[in-house]
């Protein structure tokens, strides 16, 4: 019987993380998600297209989600391209790993601007692309572990490079995790 993969990687629990939440709490929903938009495009997008290099749905997510922020449509546009083309995407993706889980941290950074707390699900989605990209199928959960540790210190890292200090107003991120 085949090993049954993960569709993420990381612990809500682990210290990084929460630590990252901390600093989430302090950004507004603008920040939060020029921020994971901007992860996503540089360190996400890359990888889908690697694997996927003739299917545009995730890229075309993170544009609507730009324009969205730019005033230019509405948010139900945006909802429809990253429900029916973005985690379109990786719901034909199941025996590719890395791809839907590119795809699904991509669909999480889109859909930040509607809701700031979709930007934690694009670490853990993230996580998971990489370590599957990076290690292959069969690594320990040890292995998995280490890099999911590194993209969050990779993730915040980036979050701590645009974040505005004493943000006049803070994303309400309701954790429900």
């Amino acid at each position: 019987m085949a090993k049954k993969l993960r569709k993420t990687f990381g612990d809500v629990h682990a210290a990084s993380v929460i630590a990252l939440m901390r600093i989430m709490e302090t950004q507004s929903k603008v920040t939060i998600a020029n921020w994971t938009l901007r992860y996503a495009e540089q360190k996400i997008l890359p990888l889908f297209v690697k694997h996927c290099p003739h299917d545009g749905r995730p890229a075309h997510a993170i544009a609507a989600a730009r324009e969205w922020l730019a005033g230019k449509v509405k948010l139900p546009y945006v909802k429809q391209i990253i429900l029916n083309e973005c985690h379109a995407a990786a719901r034909e993706l199941d025996n590719h790993p890395v791809e839907q889980a590119a795809a699904r941290a991509i669909g999480q950074a889109a859909g930040s601007i509607h809701t700031a707390s979709h930007s934690l699900g694009l670490y853990f989605y993230a996580a998971a692309a990489v370590g599957y990209d990076r290690l292959g199928l069969d690594a320990s959960e040890t292995e998995y572990q280490a890099v999911a540790e590194e993209v969050c210190a990779d993730y915040t890292a980036a979050l701590r490079a645009v974040m505005v200090t004493d943000e006049p107003d803070p994303a309400e991120c309701k954790w429900n995790c």
